[in-house]
């Protein structure tokens, strides 16, 4: 349905900032419910925000208040601001997608088996 492809990992020190990109090829049209995950060494792959089809935004408290989702539509570019970062931060960052419905435009979920489109996925290192 679309094809993902995740940039902008690096890094840093603890309290910087980066700005994770992932390009969108779309190849089914249609609305797409979207969102950022990560996966740390030995852990499960957890959800850090997401964007809804009508452009509502939720966070992992982890992160609220220090990351910001968006997306260019023009650009068909899905962005993840972090800032402030911390060393529990670290891990591989994946972007997915999930096509809806024009009467589901406002679902999206933190929950990775919810989306069935993801990208390879981009590495943050946050040192202290």
């Amino acid at each position: 349905q679309v094809q993902l492809v995740e940039s902008g990992g690096g890094s840093v020190q603890a309290g910087g900032s980066l700005r994770l990109s992932c390009a969108v090829s779309v190849v089914t049209r249609g609305q797409y419910a979207m969102a950022w995950f990560r996966q740390a060494p030995g852990k499960e792959r957890e959800g850090v925000a997401t964007i809804a089809g009508d452009g509502y935004t939720n966070y992992a408290d982890s992160v609220k208040g220090r990351f910001t989702i968006s997306k260019d539509n023009a650009e068909n570019t899905l962005y993840l601001q972090m800032n402030s970062l911390k060393p529990e931060d670290t891990g591989m960052y994946y972007c997915a997608a999930r096509v809806v419905t024009a009467f589901s435009l406002t679902a999206s979920s933190l929950s990775a088996i919810w989306y069935n489109n993801w990208g390879q996925g981009t590495q943050v290192t946050v040192s202290s």
